[in-house]
């Protein structure tokens, strides 16, 4: 790795020379960021540091080059090494997963989840349709016929987790384009435990009978049964989807198995390629035989063009999680987790769910500090905490205040955090939010913005963070 990060210092010297010979401001920013992730403490459970060798792939020629279509059937001529990367790439993700085809191409995980269903839309009721018209294509049906089939894609059901009990704005609801195409019912948690209720589950999913029934989550702090979900489907003959984002990296480490692993079970998967799996900044899709024609048409269906320079960062990312290292490293992501929920514990904080088994750490500071998420945000990077406010069950600030914070274990163990590290930041969130009180609103009541941070607690915070970072440096060796 020293070698490594003696050669990439060389690199991204000469590399911010040449930019800033251009445009100086962007030369100062992409440095000024590598100074402000080495200075924080960063608990963003949706970020991570990719390695050198993911990085740097992503600086090439294969941006500059159109590949629409899917491998060996490419509307621009000339993409055979696009083809490469993309089969590379494609090749590592079934390998990595145990999955019998994926697609590389989605930009984001947001675009994933666009795919996802479309694809579940096309194959259950655009190819059904086609069929039964007799039509070999959408282009092919009248007028009348299209109408029709246009308002049926309109009338399907989507079913996913609620926003409050960790589920994402994705999974059908109306600020996103999912909650716009169909018509949407969610399932929270109990209210005594914040875990999934699953005979509940099945009892609303009876009555709502979805065309899709959505599994995974962007803020549970707990792992799902898998099976018990493909189960659910089945008896409301649903496709199951599972959006692994957050979780991937914990399924490639081969922490998540059996009933916790999506991939056996679910009929498509879609997922971020950083997060927890520690790629760039991009997406893809799991999923069995029947719906890959189906998926292959992300492009043009809702992707413009992929990204051939990022999918070869994917392929990297992805052959770096299929090592023994990896699997070392999302274990510890798990063990952090848990280590980092145990210290806020024994600190006074409450915790939804009371816990954590996966990556990540929901903080109910409403009821634990009488603070809103958004004050906790705020107050904790004046301290150089970086984490982020979120909804937490029926909460009672709403979705843009909020009561609760988020903080994951992925980058910071990246960075050789262990259990030690791990409880000194729960011992410095724990401080920082005790010394954080709301400013009184006009109204008489607590604010739910503004607040006050004890005099000295941002500066012995950041001094205490120091050390820590300091003993666990970023890319260590790399030198601008």
């Amino acid at each position: 790795m020293s070698d490594h990060a003696a050669t990439a210092s060389s690199v991204y010297t000469q590399a911010l020379s040449i930019i800033s010979s251009v445009e100086p401001r962007i030369g100062d920013a992409i440095g000024a960021e590598l100074a402000d992730q080495r200075a924080s403490l960063k608990l963003i459970a949706s970020e991570n540091y990719a390695s050198l060798a993911t990085l740097l792939t992503m600086g090439n020629w294969l941006s500059d080059k159109y590949a629409e279509g899917t491998i060996g059937h490419r509307f621009y001529a000339g993409c055979q090494n696009v083809d490469t990367v993309e089969s590379v790439a494609a090749e590592h993700a079934r390998a990595l997963f145990g999955a019998e085809y994926a697609y590389v191409q989605p930009h984001s995980g947001i675009d994933a989840n666009l795919v996802a269903y479309w694809a579940i839309l096309n194959k259950r009721i655009e190819a059904p349709a086609l069929e039964r018209l007799g039509a070999k294509n959408v282009n092919d049906l009248t007028e009348a016929d299209w109408e029709e089939l246009r308002r049926t894609f309109n009338e399907q059901r989507v079913m996913g987790m609620s926003l409050d009990a960790g589920g994402h704005l994705t999974h059908g609801f109306r600020h996103n384009i999912s909650g716009k195409m169909f018509a949407q019912h969610s399932y929270g948690t109990d209210p005594e435990t914040g875990l999934i209720d699953y005979d509940e589950l099945l009892a609303a999913a009876r009555e709502f009978k979805p065309l899709i029934l959505v599994a995974g989550y962007s803020a549970y702090p707990r792992r799902v049964n898998f099976a018990k979900m493909r189960e659910i489907a089945d008896e409301v003959g649903a496709t199951l989807f599972v959006d692994m984002a957050h979780f991937a990296g914990l399924v490639a480490g081969k922490v998540f198995t059996g009933e916790e692993n999506p991939v056996p079970y679910a009929d498509v998967v879609a997922s971020t390629t950083h997060k927890s799996l520690r790629g760039p900044r991009g997406g893809f899709l799991l999923s069995t035989p029947e719906y890959a024609p189906f998926i292959d048409k992300g492009c043009p269906m809702v992707l413009g063009g992929p990204l051939s320079h990022v999918m070869a960062a994917k392929a990297v990312a992805f052959a770096e999680a299929r090592t023994p290292d990896f699997q070392s490293y999302a274990q510890q992501v798990a063990d952090n987790a848990q280590t980092l929920a145990e210290g806020l514990l024994k600190r006074g904080v409450r915790l939804v769910t009371g816990g954590t088994d996966n990556h990540l750490v929901l903080l109910d500071v409403e009821s634990s500090f009488g603070l809103t998420g958004r004050q906790a945000e705020s107050a904790l990077l004046d301290a150089g905490v970086v984490t982020n406010r979120n909804s937490i069950p029926r909460d009672p600030n709403g979705a843009w205040y909020t009561s609760g914070v988020r903080i994951g274990t992925p980058a910071l163990t990246s960075r050789g955090f262990g259990a030690a590290e791990f409880d000194q930041v729960a011992a410095l969130i724990a401080d920082v939010l005790a010394n954080t009180t709301p400013v009184t609103a006009s109204t008489g009541k607590p604010g739910k913005a503004k607040y006050t941070l004890a005099d000295g607690v941002a500066e012995r915070t950041k001094a205490a963070s120091s050390e820590l970072l300091d003993a666990n440096p970023l890319y260590p060796g790399l030198e601008l």
